[in-house]
C-alpha cells in the first residue's frame, strides 16, 4: 500500500510544482520516496538499477518528445529538447513500484503492453490539463501517439527487467 501511495504522492507533488514552473518539488519528493524504499529493499542493487534503467527510459521517451516538439514540459532547467529532471523524478519512483505495487504484472507483458499504452499518456493529458505542467503541440495526437507507443513498450520492458534481476522466467512463464 505504501508503495502505491507513495508514488502517486510523488506524482502529485511533481505534476502540481512543475505546473507552478518549480521542478524541485517533484525531484525532491521522488528523491525522500525513492531512498525510504532503497532504505528497506532486501536487495538494494537490484532496485537501484531498476531506478537507473527507469530514468534511461525516461531521458528516451520524454526526450524524444521534447526534441520533436511534440510535448513542452514546464519547469525544464535544461531546455526544451530534454526531459526534465521533474519527470526523470517520476520515472525513478516508478521504478521501486516495479517488484511492489506492479510485481504481478512482471509475467503478464500485455497487461504491462495495456496499462503503459493506456495509462501512460493518460497520466501525461491529467498533468497537462489539470495543472498545466506538461502542453502538447497541435495536434495533440502526434504527442499522445508517440507515449502511447513508447509506454506500450518501456513498461513491459522494465517489469522484464525486474523479473530478470529477481531470477524469475521470462514473461510467458510462471
Amino acid at each position: 500500500m505504501f508503495n502505491v501511495a507513495g508514488n502517486q504522492v510523488v506524482w502529485f507533488i511533481a505534476v502540481i510544482a512543475a505546473g507552478e514552473g518549480s521542478a524541485w518539488p517533484g525531484v525532491l519528493a521522488a528523491a525522500v520516496f525513492v531512498g525510504m524504499h532503497l532504505a528497506w529493499a532486501p536487495r538494494r542493487g537490484d532496485e537501484v538499477r531498476l531506478v537507473v534503467l527507469a530514468v534511461a527510459f525516461g531521458l528516451v521517451v520524454d526526450g524524444v518528445a521534447a526534441a520533436q516538439g511534440w510535448v513542452t514540459y514546464r519547469a525544464s532547467m535544461a531546455g526544451g529538447g530534454v526531459a526534465p529532471a521533474w519527470i526523470l523524478a517520476l520515472w525513478a519512483s516508478l521504478a521501486v513500484t516495479l517488484n511492489g505495487a506492479m510485481r504481478s504484472l512482471q509475467a503478464r507483458w500485455w497487461a504491462g503492453a495495456l496499462l503503459g499504452g493506456i495509462g501512460g499518456p493518460l497520466a501525461y493529458l491529467a498533468a497537462a490539463r489539470g495543472w498545466g505542467a506538461a502542453e502538447f503541440a497541435g495536434p495533440a495526437w502526434r504527442g499522445l501517439l508517440w507515449l502511447a507507443a513508447a509506454w506500450a513498450v518501456a513498461l513491459p520492458g522494465l517489469l522484464a527487467a525486474a523479473r530478470w534481476q529477481a531470477g524469475r522466467r521470462p514473461f510467458g512463464s510462471r
